[in-house]
């Protein structure tokens, strides 16, 4: 690992039942996707796209 230790938190969890998984970011933002790799690159694009509201992989508001 290179760097200083980061205190930053992403989560990523399956939504049982589905191929829906649910990300949130270490801002707060949330999103669904079902794509893990899309899901991964907007999280990691903080705070490109983050907000308070919780959108799915269209960008809507559930």
């Amino acid at each position: 690992m290179t760097g200083a230790p980061t205190a930053e938190v992403y989560r990523i969890d399956w939504l049982p039942g589905t191929d829906v998984l649910h990300g949130v970011c270490h801002c707060g933002a949330e999103r669904t996707a079902e794509d893990p790799v899309e899901l991964w690159g907007w999280m990691l694009a903080h705070p490109t796209g983050h907000d308070s509201t919780s959108h799915d992989e269209k960008g809507r508001t559930p």
